[in-house]
């Protein structure tokens, strides 16, 4: 089982990333997909959610309106695309598969700051 999660990096406060997260090893298509990030010395958050048909979604309060989760269970991948970014949300992103088991991915960092 892996969960490889892509996109991170360095913007600046406004702009935007997407970040990708590539399963393989169990049957993606059965499970929710979630996105969690972890701040320095915070509490892990679930920034993010889609149900497994991909038609119903959840978002922290402090990223609606400008981050979008979406799957694409074809490619056993699932996305966040994130907008207007702030310095607050840089922290560590993991990717989340919960079904029959739990999986998670190692994490990709980003980083807002001018």
């Amino acid at each position: 089982v892996q969960l490889v999660e892509s996109g991170g990096g360095l913007v600046q406060p406004g702009g935007s990333l997407r970040l990708s997260c590539a399963a393989s090893g169990f049957t993606f298509s059965r499970y929710v997909m979630k996105w969690y990030r972890q701040a320095p010395g915070k509490e892990r958050e679930l920034v993010a959610s889609i149900l497994s048909a991909g038609g119903f979604t959840i978002y922290a309060d402090s990223v609606k309106g400008r981050f979008t989760i979406s799957r694409d269970n074809a490619k056993n991948t699932v996305y966040l695309q994130m907008n207007s970014l702030k310095p607050e949300d840089t922290a560590m992103y993991y990717c989340n598969a919960q079904g029959e088991y739990i999986h998670w991915g190692q994490g990709t960092q980003v980083t807002v700051s001018s």
